[in-house]
């Protein structure tokens, strides 16, 4: 089986001042294959923002390993973690962070033009990305001619555009109606169902639990317990 996302015994260490420090996450590891969407659940300060933070190379663990594929983002320099992110991973986020300034498409191609692909060919790869999830009619609109739920799914083309290999979303639901929560998860796991990729997904929101291939339960620094099931779209 191939592993689209690994840890292996993260500790993870924040110092507090004399020479003392606190222990967040307790030698945490877990698997996730290829194909899969996966969610980490459990409540504030559990420790999952800080596990998605070292998984995606944001930080360094004070020990342990973490593995994209088979490159060990752990041990790279900053750098090469730098272009692993740009490359490798997509980004969806609770707070669209969209640029104002720029229409749909245009903030749907970011990726693109930060790696230095043709403009040209940056916006209409972008502009071909959201017209696959219903977006076709709204490209030159900025993000406050938007609707919340359209904004998420420029979010969504964003990180799709590049075809990464690990789509990380952080509380990707939370601020949406159920109706559009729904639609919103039923493209990430379409995106999901790629063998040369996986969805991690960070959320509170039990509505979409049922959406997850594999779940895995946060509490005090450490997974408590990890469910996998089939799930028909």
């Amino acid at each position: 089986m191939s592993f689209a996302l690994r840890a292996e015994n993260i500790i993870m260490d924040f110092p507090t001042g004399e020479g003392e420090s606190v222990r967040v996450l307790h030698g945490v590891s877990l698997a996730v294959p290829g194909g899969e969407l996966a969610m980490l659940v459990g409540p504030s300060g559990c420790g999952k923002t800080t596990l998605l933070s070292i998984l995606t190379g944001i930080l360094t663990p004070s020990s342990g390993k973490a593995y994209i594929w088979d490159k060990e983002i752990t041990a790279l320099k900053s750098y090469a973690k730098v272009l692993v992110r740009r490359r490798d991973i997509g980004f969806i986020f609770q707070q669209y962070n969209l640029i104002p300034a720029l229409t749909a498409v245009e903030n749907a191609a970011v990726p693109l033009i930060a790696d230095n692909i043709d403009r040209v060919k940056a916006l209409e790869q972008a502009a071909a990305v959201l017209d696959s999830i219903g977006m076709g009619d709204h490209l030159q609109k900025t993000p406050a001619q938007l609707s919340g739920g359209q904004q998420q799914r420029v979010c969504i083309a964003r990180a799709l555009v590049h075809n990464p290999k690990l789509i990380v979303c952080d509380e990707p639901t939370a601020a949406l109606d159920n109706e559009t929560g729904h639609k919103v998860m039923d493209i990430l796991a379409k995106a999901s169902q790629n063998p040369s990729r996986a969805v991690l997904v960070v959320t509170h929101d039990n509505r979409i639990f049922n959406y997850a291939n594999r779940l895995f339960t946060m509490s005090d620094g450490a997974i408590l317990h990890e469910r996998t099931s089939e799930v028909s779209l």
